[in-house]
């Protein structure tokens, strides 16, 4: 079988977790003999990046587009790097670039024969329905996340939304990475709950190969005896950062020596260390900017406790990452991810009050911390890719 999937990032070119989730799946599909070829919207500088062999010898091929659409962009920041490219052969805003990904679409789809169409998030549903135009062939539709995740349910982009709805409305079949996305696109869409289908994210453990040794930098501050509560994601309203501060405020009242480290960047950073500092807890904070591999292992490994926030998170892979370096998780019940993680601590992402009360229960209590880290590892173990795929093939099959 052929599938023909449009997304707009892919690691090592990925701003954040869509990219992970899209390398996750396709890589998975093609162990079980699915044939994938996977468009992205932005040229790259070497094609033999995108070539990725595995066990089966079956590869992902990858097909680029003259585009300047980067993951998790933003109207305002599209603006500003089509001002800087000075080119005309771009839309000059977002929407007008994604409709122009979307008649590239077309000549794809045109020139690459497939059995299913397959798009991942907002800016690609566009090409993937000129693309089912085209080749006649079922379009399956991948919500990682919506407009109303993305903006915390108020002021929402009308075109994004719109653009959403005629994906959803379009689409032969939904698939949603949690019950709370699906219920997002019931309640704010009005889209049939029978076609939908939920398919939760996995992780990869051979992608991140945990090390024993942990950040030199952070296991100094430890010898001294402070804690290390981590923080990694996108610096944007949808991860609740402002909410993290909050909480760490009220976490420094009992126990002083706490490091809150925040692993990411995004549009809400220049807001983030300002309010660090008009709290007066800098000194108690640490900005270490966007990290992956090597990196981002190592400071999970020296994390006492991870933190998600979020105020709207579809799934969120980072609590499984974390888990699978053993360290503890408290997360928002705003996501995906309590779904399928029992063993993890959960409150309201508003609750500021409960989430520093949790973190100082597990930074104050070894026996919980250890307890909570061996178990969450066990079954963040079990949230596989392999079966992501298994039950994306079998809706294929039925389309």
């Amino acid at each position: 079988m052929n599938v023909l999937m449009f997304g707009w990032e892919f690691p090592p070119f990925n701003s954040g977790g869509l990219g992970v989730a899209c390398q996750g799946l396709s890589r998975a599909l093609s162990k079980q003999g699915i044939q994938v070829t996977f468009v992205l919207p932005k040229e790259v500088e070497t094609e033999e990046r995108f070539r990725f062999v595995f066990a089966d010898n079956v590869f992902i091929k990858m097909l680029t587009v003259d585009s300047i659409l980067t993951g998790y962009v933003t109207p305002q920041a599209y603006s500003l790097e089509y001002l800087a490219r000075n080119s005309s052969i771009y839309g000059p805003t977002l929407y007008d670039e994604v409709m122009r990904y979307a008649l590239r679409a077309r000549k794809i789809a045109k020139d690459n024969s497939c059995d299913v169409n397959h798009a991942h998030d907002w800016l690609s549903y566009p090409a993937g329905m000129e693309a089912k135009k085209v080749n006649g062939k079922p379009l399956v539709v991948h919500v990682h996340a919506t407009e109303y995740d993305r903006t915390g349910g108020t002021g929402i982009n009308k075109k994004v939304f719109e653009v959403e709805q005629q994906g959803f409305e379009y689409a032969d079949r939904i698939i949603t990475v949690s019950e709370f996305t699906k219920k997002m696109v019931v309640n704010h869409y009005d889209i049939n709950p029978d076609k939908i289908s939920v398919v939760h994210n996995g992780i990869d453990r051979t992608d991140y190969a945990p090390h024993e040794n942990p950040d030199i930098g952070l296991s100094k501050l430890k010898e001294a005896g402070y804690k290390i509560v981590l923080f990694v994601g996108r610096l944007t309203l949808q991860k609740g950062p402002n909410y993290f501060l909050k909480a760490a405020t009220e976490v420094l009242k009992y126990h002083p020596k706490t490091m809150f480290v925040i692993a990411g960047s995004g549009d809400m950073e220049g807001k983030v260390i300002q309010m660090a500092a008009h709290m007066g807890i800098s000194k108690n904070m640490l900005f270490v900017g966007f990290l992956r591999g090597e990196a981002l292992s190592r400071i999970y490994k020296s994390a006492d406790v991870f933190v998600m926030p979020s105020v709207s998170e579809p799934f969120g892979i980072t609590p499984l990452e974390s888990l699978l370096h053993g360290t503890p998780v408290i997360m928002s019940k705003q996501s995906g991810a309590s779904e399928v993680i029992l063993h993890a601590m959960k409150m309201d992402f508003w609750d500021t009050d409960e989430m520093a009360d949790k973190i100082l229960s597990v930074i104050e209590y070894p026996s919980l911390k250890n307890t909570m880290g061996t178990n969450g590892n066990r079954e963040a173990l079990n949230c596989t890719w392999d079966t992501a795929a298994k039950k994306c093939i079998d809706m294929y099959n039925n389309l």
